[in-house]
């Protein structure tokens, strides 16, 4: 469990630049918790309907308002307060009159959309649907709570949202966990229901609600065959530790109504600092954003600034691996191995080299391991901390999002293909900017991204099916894993160079002993298989496929091969004069200050 940590510096310089009425600032505000203020809303309400109105009053309320915060330290625990006070306040204007909380036909409620959109399996897809079985004061409870374990908030921040002591908030979640579980029975029991089960359930809508959850619950506990767990049952905290927010669906609005706003507003905004052609603005009815548009004024006004077009792709050459070295063959690969097209099947090279020289090994395609192989043991590299310029939780969706890390440790990468919106070839995300090292140490998540993710649709992996096409890999291209983990030891940055909304991924620090777990959360607990240890301690470590020391002006231009090969040592032996910034005739740029080499 995380400990009480405030916001990240990044964060607070944010938050007192907005409220000083930087124009930058307050849009970095609003597009970076956006997300999360849409995790809470969203699974506390189940999905419903007002969820976007409730989104866009909080968010409203808060770009108001923000100027009476005094700590930005407390800024994400101000900002959840304020979006569980709108929750609250919803359900007490409508208690006067019969609620209907289900969705509307043809909307996905959020238990689904939190497993499309995460591609959860096994046990953690469980307890997303578990949720929908709970009352709407425990929804609003594991809102919060699924946030703490997966590090978005503190057990202070929670109880504070929640109006609680933290002892308090300790006897809530724990009797909350405890309805979870009851829950999470009723899922497993609904996927192989019994004869009398499905006699019991005969009569039954297909809504849950606490009534058919108290039926259900007594019938699992007196049914030898229901009650059966069939397998180890995972703690919910530990299957939700780690897993990266919902993304704000394509097409989510966000529209704050200014009809109030007069004069005065005006003046406070100009003696904020705002420039005079928005406050035409201020008297405007609504303006509508989208998610990834611009909030510009305090609280008074909203700019719609979609992505612009980008550049057009480049074509990423075959993968070349330089003096590579032949990994010992892994067991045979799954069936799911060859649903995706982009499957390839050669060994990766990410065996010990003895003393080979780093970025010898370039991580290269592989086929996927036998489903039930442990993987290895993973060295423990130094951990002494990784800075991330995204915060504890980047987000990142758009073609030139990045983030740049930097320190010395573990980093998550967690992939989310959505090929439903646009099948066909992916342009990688690249690690440009590279001062000092960095591997691919591990691939986990319980699943390759191209393993079968539905039991009634043989053709549906992560990367697709055949109604709506595959996202199909460059060739030569490792296949990614549901969570890909590197070690970096120095900086580099990470870019997204997928126009659209065809992939998203979720990068932000880790640890060892994460990442150790992780590989080994396997078919026993819910996995589709166990993970893949590439980490040998050495500098014969893989480095990722996409990687350089220079920094392109424009990313996607990043060749398959890794240009790292040559650090400033190397490039000394090679070029004893060569001066900073130069390159060699492969194009590999001499850096002499970086570190680690």
């Amino acid at each position: 469990m995380r400990t009480d940590v405030p916001v990240s510096r990044q964060w607070r310089a944010t938050v007192a630049a907005a409220q000083a009425g930087d124009r930058r600032a307050l849009d970095e505000l609003v597009e970076g918790w956006l997300p999360l203020v849409y995790n809470v809303v969203g699974r506390a309400l189940n999905g419903h309907a007002d969820v976007d109105d409730v989104v866009q009053e909080t968010m409203l309320r808060a770009v108001d308002n923000l100027g009476t915060l005094r700590d930005p330290d407390s800024f994400r625990s101000w900002l959840v307060a304020i979006a569980m006070r709108q929750i609250r306040d919803r359900a007490r204007r409508r208690q006067d009159r019969k609620l209907d909380e289900t969705v509307p036909d043809g909307t996905a409620d959020f238990a689904e959309l939190t497993v499309l959109r995460l591609q959860l399996e096994g046990q953690r897809r469980e307890v997303a649907e578990a949720v929908r079985w709970l009352d709407a004061e425990d929804r609003q409870l594991v809102s919060l709570w699924w946030l703490e374990v997966s590090g978005e908030l503190t057990r202070r921040e929670l109880a504070a949202a929640v109006g609680i002591s933290r002892q308090h908030a300790a006897v809530r979640v724990q009797r909350m966990k405890e309805r979870l579980e009851t829950s999470r029975g009723i899922v497993r029991a609904l996927d192989g229901a019994c004869p009398e089960l499905r006699e019991l359930t005969a009569r039954w809508d297909g809504r849950p609600d606490s009534v058919w959850r108290k039926r259900l619950a007594r019938h699992i506990r007196g049914c030898g065959y229901c009650g059966g767990t069939r397998g180890a049952v995972v703690p919910a905290e530990r299957l939700l530790a780690g897993i990266a927010l919902v993304p704000v669906p394509a097409g989510f609005t966000l529209s704050l109504a200014l009809g109030g706003k007069t004069g005065v507003a005006a003046t406070a905004a100009t003696s904020a600092g705002w420039p005079a052609k928005v406050l035409g603005a201020l008297t405007k009815p609504a303006v509508a954003v989208t998610a990834g548009a611009t909030i510009v004024a305090g609280g008074a006004y909203v700019v719609v600034g979609p992505p612009h077009d980008p550049a057009p792709r480049t074509a990423s050459p075959t993968a070349a691996v330089s003096r590579a070295v032949p990994r010992a063959p892994e067991s045979a690969p799954s069936p799911s191995s060859s649903s995706s097209p982009s499957a390839s099947p050669s060994a990766s090279p990410s065996a010990s080299a003895g003393a080979a020289a780093y970025g010898s090994v370039v991580d290269a395609a592989d086929a996927a391991p036998d489903p039930e192989a442990k993987p290895g043991a993973l060295p423990h590299r130094p951990e002494g901390g990784i800075t991330s310029s995204g915060g504890a939780h980047a987000v990142l969706n758009h073609r030139g999002d990045s983030v740049t890390l930097s320190g010395q440790g573990y980093v998550l990468v967690r992939w989310q293909i959505s090929p439903q919106y646009r099948a066909g070839s992916l342009v990688m995300p690249s690690w440009t900017g590279l001062k000092g090292k960095i591997f691919h140490v591990a691939s986990g998540g319980g699943r390759r991204m191209d393993d079968r993710v539905s039991r009634t649709d043989t053709s549906a992996t992560g990367m697709g099916s055949s109604s709506t096409g595959y996202a199909v890999l460059p060739g030569g291209a490792q296949q990614m894993w549901q969570n890909e983990y590197y070690y970096v030891d120095g900086s580099v940055t990470f870019t997204v160079n997928e126009r659209g909304a065809d992939y998203g991924v979720s990068v932000f620090p880790s640890s060892w002993d994460a990442v150790r777990k992780d590989v080994l959360y396997g078919p026993p607990q819910g996995a589709i298989r166990y993970g893949l240890v590439r980490d040998d301690g050495t500098d014969a470590a893989p480095v990722p496929q996409y990687a350089t020391r220079s920094v392109p002006a424009d990313a996607a231009t990043v060749a398959q091969r890794s240009r790292v090969q040559l650090g400033p040592v190397e490039a000394a032996r090679a070029v004893p004069r060569a001066p900073a910034g130069a390159r060699s005739a492969e194009g590999v740029e001499y850096v002499h200050s970086v570190r680690g080499d």
